[in-house]
Parts: structure tokens; C-alpha cells; sequence
């Protein structure tokens, strides 16, 4: 039995179709509950990290209301060092970025630009040039999946980028062998969805107006169902990639 630590940092966003995969392999998931005031984990190389999203950011680091985010940064720096299988997931890709080297910055829209959060469902493209990684057979570009976010990676210069959307080009990238960042959300179950659409409403309406909840509903229905085996197909293959090794 290997494990592989999660890294939450708030109720709603939760591992959703990740913890699918860790049960169906065997995989013990152990959550980590930063805003509950738990303790980062403390893997070693037979492990593996699951960092997911959340409302705070890189801007953050160093608020007392956020007092964990530097040492997650530490953690991430530390299981790049020692190749300990990683994945983050929005907050989770803007962390691994920042913590090798890179940023982030508002993401604009408009001329002239003005901060326009990318919010809603749309395609990511896999970087068509890049045939020969090991994740694009997984990958059925254009992939419907969910933004929720409102700043762009800014990339360090190790990292590869692998997909972008319409509006962020820094959807997914990898860092070596053994970390991939995700801007986007390819894990969200309804459930959740739902709670965010709750949660989140003044986010939401920023992005996209006095209707949002109600266009997100919508949109779940054409797009949730129906690309939910392609997202399972990329989630399956950042697993085999990544965690399924462990047990070599």
C-alpha cells in the first residue's frame, strides 16, 4: 500500500474524482485539512501529493490568515528535490510554479485590459507539438473542463508548457518527471459544483454577471456528463504516470 497525501485547503474543493482513482488502485488517501489547522504531511519517496485549489493565492504567502501557504511552498520544493510524485491543482499549480521560480499575475480581458476572471466551461488544447509526452495519449484535445480562477501562471523556465485555453495559455504544464501543474479542474463532481456556484456567488457574478449561477447550471448540463470520461482518461493517466510506479 502506497499513499498519497491530499492537500486541501477548503471544504468545497475537495479530491472528487482523484479519490475515485486512489480507491479503484488500492491507493490510501490521507487529507490534509490546512484550514481546519492540520499539519502538512510529511511524504517520503514511496509517496505521493495531491495539492488542490482554493481562494487564497501566491499573494497570500506571508498573511496571517494564511499562515501555511509558505511552508507549502517549502513542502513543494522539498518533494521536487527528492522526485516525490506530484500534482497541483489550481492554487495547487499556481504553488508549484512560484515555488520553482515562477509567479503569477492577474489575468486580463478586453482592450484595454482590465482583471477578468476565467470562470465557466471551456476547451484546453494540448500543445500540438508536443507528441512525445508521456500524458498525450491521455489527453482528448479540445478537453472540455472548468476554470475558476482569476490570475495566469507565469511560468518558470523549467517548466514545460502542455495546454492552454482561449484566454490562459498556462493550463497545464510539468515540471522534470515527476510534477504536473493543472490550472483548470478536471476532478469536480456535481456535488461540489453546486457549492462552489453557493459559495462563490460574488466571484461568479464578477466574471460573468447577474446570471451566472444560473449559466453555470446550465452549462454543467452540457458539459459536465458528457466530458466526464475524457476527464477521467487524463486523470487516469496522471495516475498511472505518476503514483502507479510507487508500487514497482
Amino acid at each position: 500500500m502506497t499513499r498519497l497525501f491530499v492537500v486541501q485547503h477548503i471544504d468545497r474543493e475537495g479530491p472528487d474524482l482523484f479519490a475515485k482513482f486512489a480507491f479503484e488502485h488500492g491507493i490510501e488517501l490521507i487529507i490534509t485539512r490546512l484550514d481546519r489547522g492540520e499539519s502538512l504531511p510529511t511524504p517520503t519517496k514511496r509517496d505521493g501529493l495531491l495539492i488542490l485549489g482554493g481562494p487564497m493565492g501566491i499573494g497570500d504567502i506571508g498573511d496571517p490568515l494564511y499562515p501555511w501557504l509558505k511552508q507549502e511552498v517549502l513542502l513543494i520544493q522539498n518533494a521536487l528535490a527528492d522526485q516525490i510524485p506530484l500534482i497541483g491543482v489550481c492554487l495547487g499549480a499556481q504553488l508549484l510554479a512560484h515555488a520553482s521560480g515562477g509567479g503569477v499575475e492577474r489575468l486580463n480581458a478586453g482592450r484595454p485590459p482590465v482583471p477578468l476572471a476565467e470562470v465557466g466551461w471551456s476547451p484546453i488544447h494540448f500543445a500540438k507539438e508536443l507528441v512525445d509526452e508521456p500524458i498525450y495519449s491521455y489527453f482528448n484535445s479540445p478537453l472540455d473542463v472548468l476554470h475558476w480562477h482569476g490570475d495566469r501562471i507565469v511560468l518558470p523556465e523549467v517548466a514545460t508548457p502542455l495546454a492552454s485555453s482561449r484566454r490562459c495559455a498556462e493550463q497545464m504544464f510539468r515540471i522534470g518527471n515527476c510534477a504536473y501543474g493543472l490550472q483548470f479542474h478536471a476532478e469536480v463532481e456535481l456535488a461540489n459544483y453546486q457549492r462552489w456556484i453557493e459559495e462563490d456567488a460574488e466571484f461568479i457574478r464578477l466574471a460573468l454577471g447577474d446570471q451566472a449561477s444560473d449559466l453555470l447550471a446550465q452549462q454543467f448540463q452540457l458539459y459536465g456528463d458528457k466530458s466526464r470520461p475524457d476527464r477521467l482518461r487524463l486523470l487516469e493517466g496522471l495516475f498511472e504516470l505518476l503514483y502507479l510506479p510507487l508500487f514497482e
